[in-house]
């Protein structure tokens, strides 16, 4: 079971950290990826993270400006997310997968999004 956490509502430049938890010890084992949903658009990729942390892949939308970590200790990954734009309100989900690439398979378990609104 995925818990994400962490949305608000921000002013455009601002920052904001999503967090996402997970319950069961194959957690580590997954890689997690974070999708975002705004209305009226498809669903589309935003990050990943390997099960080990060592590989992430960042959509062209937001690299350079999130970044994706994990803990495996604590079951918990997290999106952190700098100079909001009004562009990336969304609803953030995050999900299991057994691949860390995008482009590869769907996500195994869905979490519950978490709302992120972002002022001009």
């Amino acid at each position: 079971q995925l818990q994400a956490s962490g949305g608000g509502l921000v002013q455009a430049g601002d920052s904001l950290r999503l967090s996402c938890a997970a319950s069961g010890r194959t957690f580590p084992r997954y890689a997690i990826k974070w999708f975002r949903q705004a209305p009226g658009k498809e669903r589309e990729f935003v990050a990943s993270i390997s099960w080990t942390g060592g590989t992430t892949y960042y959509s062209d939308s937001v690299k350079g400006r999130v970044t994706i970590s994990r803990d495996n200790a604590k079951n918990t990954v997290y999106l952190q997310m700098n100079n909001l734009k009004p562009e990336d309100a969304a609803v953030y989900y995050c999900a299991a997968s057994t691949y860390v690439d995008p482009t590869r398979g769907l996500p195994d378990y869905w979490g519950q999004g978490t709302l992120v609104t972002v002022s001009s």
